[in-house]
């Protein structure tokens, strides 16, 4: 199937569900916790079980996507995401909030797993990496202005606009998957499975070296990744002093790294080679793990000595991440809904891991965030050291 050339843009704007209703409330907490009459530190378990709505539903929504095709299940997930965002504008208490928080990711993981299976069904290899780098650029948009945004309503009306922003964005989401969304699976293709086959099916791509390492590789990054997205607001509210709005910027400016060395990806596929770029980008990130966890370690309360090391960090897992997924999926043409579900849910249950740690390591210092980017550093290493070397033949 040909690629429309306004196709990159649609699965960005649609991915971009992840990172808009992840990153627009994080200058949000402390008014949260205000407003609910909760401790500080509190408002991270609305993460937390984002993240964990996210791992369940990603599951759930790519084997829907491989039995019922790639336009179906997003609709009706959007149309859960935006609901359940109603919800937690009008969550009178942190644990209602908590639940709409979990629903919302359920419905929203279509939109961010089903596209990685769209991209699968429509180029491999350099190709599908290409094409994931044009997703990332649209997609990339959201992390940049989302805690801008959230500040910026935070100042002016409240933390509850943020997430009736959040119910507009999936409604428009569900109105242009209907409109426009091609079902890049044809119907011979689609796979009818009874719950023994789908785990049996799990089991042959868990089991397969290249899904596994690549996916654990992606995972690592996500490790960290997560650890500064849960772990950056005390840091940057609370401990350097920066308003909602000036942590926004700050936020955009290290996720302007990530979606910048993303967009270099293309390029440097020619050039060198993905195995290259993995073995680079990989070390590369250590290196700024062990950078922050001497700034952190070393008590130095310069706010530039701790925005460069993760700038870096983030940059690197621009690299990382979409030539993990592309590994991840090459091998499993057949059933790319499923992959890229296991893959997500892997890497959403590290995410939430990851965050339920930031908030336990909160102590106003960037120590938790620099120990948690570490290990994600560590394993990224580890992953990439046992990944297969030679990408056998898809089947």
């Amino acid at each position: 199937m040909r690629t429309p050339f306004w196709l990159p843009v649609l699965l960005g704007f649609l991915t971009a569900v992840g990172p808009v209703s992840t990153d627009m409330y994080l200058p949000a907490f402390p008014a949260i916790e205000a407003a609910l009459g909760v401790p500080e530190g509190s408002a991270q378990i609305t993460l937390a079980t984002w993240f964990a709505g996210l791992a369940v539903g990603q599951v759930t929504q790519g084997t829907l996507s491989d039995r019922f095709g790639r336009r179906g299940p997003p609709v009706v997930g959007t149309l859960v995401y935006t609901a359940a965002s109603a919800g937690c504008a009008l969550a009178p208490d942190l644990l209602s909030l908590s639940i709409w928080r979990a629903v919302a990711a359920f419905g929203g993981s279509a939109s961010m797993v089903i596209p990685r299976a769209v991209v699968r069904d429509l180029a491999d290899g350099h190709a599908a990496a290409r094409l994931m780098a044009r997703l990332i650029l649209v997609m990339g948009a959201a992390p940049i202005l989302a805690p801008t945004l959230g500040g910026l309503m935070l100042a002016r009306t409240g933390w509850q606009a943020i997430f009736w922003a959040a119910t507009a964005y999936g409604a428009v989401c569900c109105v242009l998957v209907w409109l426009l969304l091609p079902d890049t699976l044809p119907r011979t293709a689609r796979v009818r499975l009874g719950a023994a086959g789908v785990l049996a099916r799990f089991g042959v791509i868990v089991r397969e070296r290249g899904f596994i390492t690549h996916a654990l590789m992606g995972g690592a990054g996500m490790f960290g990744m997560f650890a500064y997205i849960s772990g950056s607001p005390p840091v940057y509210i609370q401990m350097f002093g920066l308003s909602p709005a000036e942590y926004g910027m700050i936020f955009g400016l290290c996720a302007a790294g990530y979606v910048t060395a993303a967009q270099l990806n293309s390029p440097l596929l020619s050039r060198i080679g993905t195995g290259r770029i993995l073995n680079a980008a990989s070390a590369c990130y250590l290196v700024a793990a062990l950078a922050l966890c001497g700034v952190a370690f070393g008590r130095v309360t310069v706010l530039p000595a701790v925005v460069v090391p993760i700038f870096c960090a983030l940059a690197c897992m621009g690299l990382i991440l979409p030539n993990a997924a592309v590994g991840a999926l090459s091998r499993h043409a057949p059933h790319a809904g499923s992959a890229s579900a296991l893959m997500g849910t892997l890497q959403f249950i590290l995410g939430a891991s990851s965050s339920v740690l930031a908030g336990w390591l909160t102590d106003g210092t960037p120590r938790g965030i620099a120990a948690l980017m570490l290990a994600g550093a560590v394993g990224a290493v580890i992953a990439n050291a046992l990944r297969p070397r030679v990408s056998p033949p898809s089947p």
